[in-house]
């Protein structure tokens, strides 16, 4: 069933069903187990490999170098498509579509072809640029020395989303003098740990724990000659979380639909001998549905914005590309608290169309909350609203980046 059939409405591109339906079944497959695997604490080292396999991974490439040339609103669209089989997928290939954009915009023609040959063999980058130490906002203690002709890495990450099931971590550190330096590391290097300590209520399956780095060697051409990161960043990585959130609300309008059709006990104080014709129950239903529906319409919507910044960019026009950014980063920011919104009042509001045996954790329905309030409190909605009215009253630009640390 198409998109469109299913009422979501059409794709960003006319070839987008086509594009879409190379991958669905890996969805469906996906889909299958998911909330087992919640249950389970079961890690998708399977789903992932599933989609490598399939050549997901490679979807931004052109397709000359193994790729399918997909555009960033196509991409963002196979995501929540992705995010409504399992949210935690996503978010694992969260870096690595990320890093994708990274190689695919670089100034560097040697950095930019060996990363791009890489993605094109289906290798995966997973996350190590957050810090949960000591280290000031803006500053990170991990550190990465020059030694001899290489350099040498030690630190700690943490929130490294994706690494445990990567072939390499995206890592973000400092140099000896304190300026900033990214690399990309081999996950397996000798002095490289990857631990599954993430123990959030939500995205359970993420791996987004620790990674210690001690005196892991690194050659020089794992050093990026730019540790800046790609023009749209910033709207990019958050609009990879509004694309799962609507994939979250796209799962449970799903789920609780087919819960209410199979539904055969009323209550007595009920509107009808069976709950799918219980006018209450539908509206509750379409409640539910109409969530799922704006979030995705407004997460395509922004998809737009960060294309036209990597055409412009694209095209060599810099000045250009740098007002399309912010403008980009404009148009997420004020979607975020809307979005963030809209799926967690539909991911509670569905029980209320169903009975207690809703609850059963063999269902696994209450995920579908706890995943997207986990997706919900990174980078905080609660600033969004004050950078959104300070561009409206003021003109000013949203910040570039976003980091934490002590104060």
């Amino acid at each position: 069933m198409s998109q469109i059939q299913a009422g979501w409405g059409a794709g960003p591109s006319a070839r987008y069903e086509d594009l879409a339906e190379r991958f669905r079944p890996v969805f469906r497959r996906i889909c299958e187990t998911a909330a087992e695997r919640d249950r389970d604490r079961r890690l998708p080292h399977e789903e992932i490999a599933w989609l490598r396999e399939a050549g997901f991974t490679t979807l931004r490439l052109p397709r000359a170098r193994n790729g399918h040339d997909a555009t960033l609103p196509e991409l963002f669209n196979l995501l929540i498509e992705l995010s409504a089989a399992d949210s935690n997928v996503t978010n694992a290939l969260r870096a690595h579509f990320g890093f994708t954009e990274d190689a695919l915009n670089s100034r560097f023609p040697a950095w930019r072809e060996a990363w791009i040959e890489r993605i094109a063999r289906g290798e995966t980058v997973g996350s190590g640029v957050s810090e949960s130490g000591s280290a000031k906002v803006g500053s990170f203690e991990t550190v990465l020395r020059r030694d001899g002709a290489g350099w040498r890495l030690n630190g700690t990450k943490y929130y490294t989303t994706g690494s445990l099931f990567a072939d390499w971590i995206h890592l973000a550190a400092e140099d000896e003098s304190g300026a900033p330096v990214g690399a990309a590391v081999p996950r397996r290097a000798p002095g490289v740990a990857v631990i599954d300590d993430w123990d959030g209520f939500g995205q359970a399956l993420t791996a987004s724990g620790t990674v210690r780095f001690t005196d892991v060697a690194l050659t020089a051409d794992l050093v990026n000659p730019d540790p800046g990161r790609f023009r749209y960043a910033m709207a990019f990585f958050q609009l990879v979380h509004l694309a799962t959130l609507a994939g979250i609300a796209r799962a449970a309008a799903e789920d609780v639909a087919r819960l209410v059709g199979e539904r055969r006990r009323v209550y007595s104080h009920g509107n009808a001998a069976r709950i799918a014709e219980d006018p209450q129950v539908l509206q509750v239903v379409g409640r539910v549905r109409g969530a799922a529906y704006a979030a995705g319409v407004v997460a395509l919507k922004n998809a737009e914005a960060v294309q036209r910044v990597y055409e412009i960019d694209q095209a060599g026009d810099s000045e250009t590309a740098e007002a399309a950014g912010a403008v980009a980063d404009i148009e997420v920011n004020q979607s975020v608290t809307v979005v963030t919104s809209l799926v967690l009042d539909a991911t509670t509001l569905l029980f209320d169309a169903l009975g207690a045996s809703a609850t059963a954790r063999s269902l696994g329905l209450d995920r579908y909350w706890r995943n997207a309030r986990t997706i919900a409190s990174h980078n905080p909605r609660i600033y969004r609203d004050r950078i959104v009215g300070d561009f409206a009253v003021n003109g000013t630009v949203p910040p570039k980046q976003y980091r934490v640390g002590q104060g």
